[in-house]
């Protein structure tokens, strides 16, 4: 069964690229980078990923908690809400983090680490969607990216596992990791609360069949789903279009 959670927006949310990058400078600070996080294989690991209608205003987020062990699913929650943010690269956790939290707040069950479809350290001010998340929750958090977004990397060797460091420079902000063998690699950053090593271990136990984790290609199917549901029951019957007040926007 999956619940869907309307979507709060703190009062206080920032309006302006300014403001956003001040939140990001404050928060920065408090990412923990000096635990390992839960040994891969165990407990609760959870995805999480948006969809966006710009065009109706809407966005759509999903928290999809699976078993660490058998991949099995153990709970799914979805949340929809206006879009809190205008798309700025460098700034789009600020488009994603409360439709996120509302998801994850749905949830009947702990969700253990939370796997992002998107960057934790590998971002230009250390400090992606995972990061952020991982801070603001306290949860343990991973960013696995499909792309490498500004950074540079030498082609991992071809077996899967093979990995090369992510550099922006001559620092290691994550790692490109082969899921498959000879596939283009996904991009790996710590978020919070867990080490690069785990993070990698812990995609590499997510992907038993398929470049990208099991955990980011259900939470991206739900998410989508909930958004075309949505989007199809406004054109149906558009006075159900929901005023910003039912979302907190």
């Amino acid at each position: 069964m999956t619940t869907t959670a309307p979507v709060p927006v703190p009062d206080d949310w920032p309006v302006t690229e300014e403001q956003a990058r001040a939140v990001q400078d404050a928060l920065r600070a408090r990412v923990v980078l000096d635990e390992a996080g839960p040994p891969p294989g165990t407990g609760h690991v959870t995805g999480v990923d948006v969809a966006y209608d710009d065009e109706r205003d809407l966005v759509a987020a999903a928290a999809v908690v699976l078993d660490a062990a058998s991949l099995d699913v153990v709970a799914e929650a979805t949340a929809l809400g206006r879009i809190s943010f205008p798309y700025v690269p460098g700034l789009l956790a600020f488009r994603e983090i409360p439709t996120v939290l509302a998801a994850l707040d749905a949830l009947p069950c702990p969700p253990g680490l939370v796997v992002c479809d998107g960057y934790g350290l590998a971002h230009p001010r250390r400090f992606g969607l995972a990061a952020h998340l991982g801070v603001l929750t306290g949860l343990p958090t991973a960013g696995v990216a499909k792309n490498p977004f500004t950074f540079t990397y030498a082609d991992p060797d071809t077996p899967r596992g093979s990995w090369a460091p992510l550099l922006d420079g001559t620092e290691e902000v994550g790692r490109a990791l082969r899921t498959r063998d000879g596939v283009k690699p996904v991009f790996v950053s710590v978020g919070h609360r867990v080490t690069l090593d785990g993070a990698c271990a812990h995609t590499l136990a997510l992907t038993p069949s398929y470049r990208l984790p099991e955990t980011t290609r259900r939470a991206d199917a739900l998410c989508r789903r909930a958004l075309r549901e949505a989007t199809v029951a406004r054109a149906a019957d558009p006075s159900r279009a929901p005023e910003r007040s039912e979302y907190g926007v």
